[in-house]
């Protein structure tokens, strides 16, 4: 299916509005990303090029700069979501889970919601056996949490032609890779449908820093003015914000102040509420159920 068949256009502004419990208005998830990077494959990103060009293995200062941000940089990050006992959403690898199990263990005890990340930070085109590979990291968070994983975030946002077929096959409720409103929308699959859950690009470490190059502090900027406007923009109909960071980059000591003042900001705010991707997916699909629009079951 092609992409305005899977999301059929639909203008935000001519759907019914949407409501929050209690009086709020805007919904604002957060999504750490904690990911194995293959020493004997090509870093799925660098920070510094080597000498003579080309891609040398091992890049041990490619490799060594991710790797810092799981030693260091989370447990920098938890403190903050401790400080506010915030939901967080872990999107985690499959074999992230046992290279660093004190990280997925630190989420599994303080009720993390865990979900697919593909096994290994892979291209999800570049995977040998994808309905393979999204079977190995469903069954890697089952048995690690107990739970199966409700929703799925490609690697980079990456899918094939036949991804969300394939999560629907495998269990899954909800995806992040379709960065295209500001409101959950239905995914149409060749099974049952799936719950696009609004992720984000421009409020994006990787994006703001090791794309765009910004200064430290641009975070902190973008996050707030992107905030400010979502929350305009729900006061008729309720709203989805997403913050996605990364360890190895807001985790980065000269970073991390300006992603603790934008959640200071956020959670500042009232009518504001914090929740994980299947908090949001089953509030929605409450709303649509509720309005008569209802979802098939999933």
């Amino acid at each position: 299916m092609l992409p305005h068949d899977r999301i059929p256009y639909s203008p935000i502004n001519t759907r019914p509005p949407l409501t929050l419990p209690n009086g709020a208005r805007l919904v604002v998830w957060v999504i750490v990303n904690v990911e194995e990077w293959n020493p004997h494959e090509a870093m799925p990103r660098t920070v510094l090029s080597p000498p003579a060009g080309g891609s040398p293995m091992p890049d041990i200062p490619n490799w060594a700069w991710h790797e810092y941000g799981n030693r260091v940089g989370f447990w920098r990050m938890l403190e903050v979501f401790d400080r506010h006992t915030l939901p967080v959403v872990l999107a985690i690898n499959g074999s992230a889970i046992r290279a660093y199990e004190p990280i997925a263990g630190a989420a599994r005890d303080r009720g993390w919601e865990f979900i697919g990340h593909g096994f290994t930070q892979k291209n999800m085109q570049k995977v040998p056996d994808e309905r393979a590979d999204i079977a190995k990291t469903t069954e890697a968070i089952r048995a690690f949490t107990g739970k199966a994983p409700r929703g799925w975030l490609g690697p980079g946002l990456t899918e094939t032609w036949d991804t969300p077929d394939i999560l629907a096959e495998h269990g899954y409720e909800y995806v992040c890779d379709w960065v295209l409103d500001d409101q959950p929308v239905r995914i149409k699959t060749k099974s049952r449908p799936l719950v696009s859950i609004p992720y984000t690009q421009e409020c994006n470490d990787v994006a703001m820093m090791l794309i765009q190059h910004h200064v430290a502090e641009e975070y902190r900027r973008r996050a707030v003015d992107q905030f400010e406007q979502l929350y305009a923009d729900s006061e008729p109909s309720a709203r989805v914000m997403a913050l996605v960071v990364h360890p190895y980059i807001m985790g980065a000591p000269h970073r991390f102040r300006y992603f603790s003042d934008a959640v200071d900001h956020i959670v500042s705010k009232p009518g504001v509420v914090v929740w994980t991707g299947e908090q949001i997916l089953d509030w929605y699909l409450a709303a649509e159920k509720a309005a008569g629009r209802g979802v098939a079951a999933v």
